[in-house]
């Protein structure tokens, strides 16, 4: 019989007070720094490197910009590099040398209104392929970038003549397992997910999972399509198992209850595509494992294939604040290592343990 001390525990190492809102917060690949991003009370953008030092974050350098900032991603730059690419409340899309950020290496107004999300692929010796940055905007628009490409997006995903311009609240990369193949994951605020394949550059699946998506992530995004997750503003989600798709009835997935309220992000274990971890609007984490069925696709009954779904597990929980914890990151270079914002204007670094069990 097992006890609770051999479940992975989520520990709150360092706890960290900000004067400012804080909506993102990344680990600097190869170190132990992070980034925060952010927005002041004056209105202006604030990114904080951090360096973890005696079990407290110590403050190594401020930046504060004209506008906020919303997000941020190292995926489009080497390990040498390490360049951050960020969003604004401004629709822009900047890339930062944080040893000099006094300006952008890159910039470009990607967006009319705000960038809510992006990500980035290529770089990190993660995917193949061009290094890219993927934008979701309020205007409805998912645009592609190529940091060596100025001004005009690689590609521009946006809404056809007459149809609704939905607020797009998340975008991922995933499918960069050789150097032709690439997909982008959308998810909007009315329910709908897209897939847009940039090889072939059209839409190769879509649904709705009658909730506001706050979250995609695929498990990985440098191999052949495995397993993506979608979270809500009910506090479910869906994970699909995006090896087998039927022409009619899409990819099979899992619906789980996971949280009492919005579900705000969803970051896989780097070490370990089957673990995720989910931040949700009651200040609480929680740590899944998804268990594959014995068999991952089946027949149809005119003989097609069409994908089985497995289960998801709770492994552990904990409630870390009274506000919505908005970002989440893991460490790419020590396992169980993670990092944690929350709207109570507090950074925390976390440590899982036991990890290497489940």
């Amino acid at each position: 019989m097992s006890t609770p001390f051999e479940k992975p525990q989520i520990i709150s190492h360092i706890q960290k007070s900000l004067n400012y809102t804080i909506f993102d917060c990344k680990w600097i690949p190869c170190s132990a720094k992070l980034v925060c991003l952010g927005n002041r009370a004056r209105g202006t953008g604030v990114l904080q490197i951090y360096e973890v030092q005696g079990g407290e974050l110590k403050l190594n350098r401020e930046i504060e910009k004209a506008k906020p900032f919303k997000c941020g991603t190292f995926g489009a730059t080497s390990l040498q590099q390490r360049h951050l690419a960020t969003g604004d409340f401004d629709g822009n899309l900047h890339i930062w040398d944080l040893e000099a950020a006094t300006e952008p290496l890159y910039s470009v107004k990607a967006h009319k209104e705000i960038v809510n999300s992006l990500d980035g692929v290529g770089g990190l010796g993660v995917g193949d392929g061009a290094p890219e940055v993927v934008t979701g905007s309020r205007d409805g628009t998912v645009k592609v970038w190529d940091p060596r490409q100025k001004d005009t997006p690689v590609a521009n995903m946006e809404p056809g003549a007459g149809e609704a311009k939905r607020d797009c609240w998340t975008v991922a990369f995933g499918h960069a397992f050789n150097q032709q193949d690439r997909c982008v994951c959308a998810g909007y605020d009315n329910g709908d997910i897209k897939l847009f394949d940039l090889r072939n550059m059209a839409v190769r699946w879509e649904t709705n999972i009658k909730n506001g998506v706050c979250c995609v992530e695929f498990d990985r995004k440098d191999i052949d399509m495995n397993k993506l997750v979608a979270t809500s503003l009910e506090g479910t989600f869906h994970v699909f198992d995006m090896r087998t798709q039927h022409p009619t009835k899409g990819f099979a997935s899992v619906l789980e209850k996971g949280h009492k309220s919005t579900i705000w992000q969803v970051r896989h274990l780097p070490q370990n595509r089957d673990v995720f971890m989910t931040a949700g609007g009651a200040g609480n984490l929680h740590l899944w494992k998804y268990d594959y069925p014995a068999q991952r696709s089946g027949e149809d009954s005119e003989g097609g294939a069409v994908g089985v779904a497995g289960t998801v597990n709770l492994l552990q929980n904990v409630t870390l604040s009274t506000q919505p914890i908005a970002s989440l990151d893991w460490s790419p270079d020590k396992q169980g290592l993670c990092v944690c914002s929350a709207f109570d204007q507090s950074v925390r670094v976390l440590i899982v343990t036991k990890l290497n069990r489940v």
